[in-house]
């Protein structure tokens, strides 16, 4: 695929952060929400609680979840990083990939499901907790970018005759 150019990834770059970062705070809201309505005594409040758990699950969940995704694909592959050119960013699409599957297959329908019963159960406090790790992580390694290109990223370097890569710290290109 043709790279972007320098503005349109910057743009892309701030776009998928945002989003990233939209997600995270959407899953600590749900975090914070689940324990509420799990933890307290007032059927009023667990009601409540619900009630605004599903407002966000209709209305955030998928097209936050969607646009993290395909924002995060266009700059792997329409930058020097590549998808399958270092580990990290591997990393970042299988975890992204497997959380938008659940988000959209099992937590949505679990939210929907504690709403109209106007309780939760432990696993709508479970599921946003590790939702919530996984995103810290995926953030981590989007900072560090550790570990490294994977085979095909060696290859192609290889073949390519380019000594320094962009996983390289003294080469000072960013994503």
């Amino acid at each position: 695929m043709k790279p972007l150019k320098r503005s349109a990834r910057r743009s892309h770059l701030v776009a998928h952060v945002a989003v990233s970062v939209s997600w995270l705070g959407l899953t600590v809201g749900l975090l914070t929400l689940g324990i509420a309505a799990f933890s307290t005594g007032d059927p009023a409040t667990a009601q409540a609680a619900t009630r605004a758990m599903k407002i966000f699950g209709d209305w955030l969940i998928v097209p936050i979840a969607l646009f993290s995704l395909f924002s995060g694909l266009v700059l792997a592959l329409r930058t020097p990083w590549g998808l399958a050119r270092h580990r990290w960013v591997w990393t970042k699409f299988w975890l992204t990939l497997i959380t938008v599957a659940l988000s959209i297959f099992s937590l949505r329908p679990g939210i929907d499901e504690a709403a109209a019963r106007g309780a939760v159960d432990i696993d709508l406090v479970v599921a946003p907790s590790v939702a919530t790790a996984t995103y810290l992580f995926v953030t981590a390694i989007s900072v560090l970018k550790p570990w490294g290109p994977t085979r095909r990223g060696r290859r192609l370097r290889r073949s390519s005759g380019v000594g320094k890569g962009v996983d390289e710290r003294t080469s000072g290109r960013t994503a």
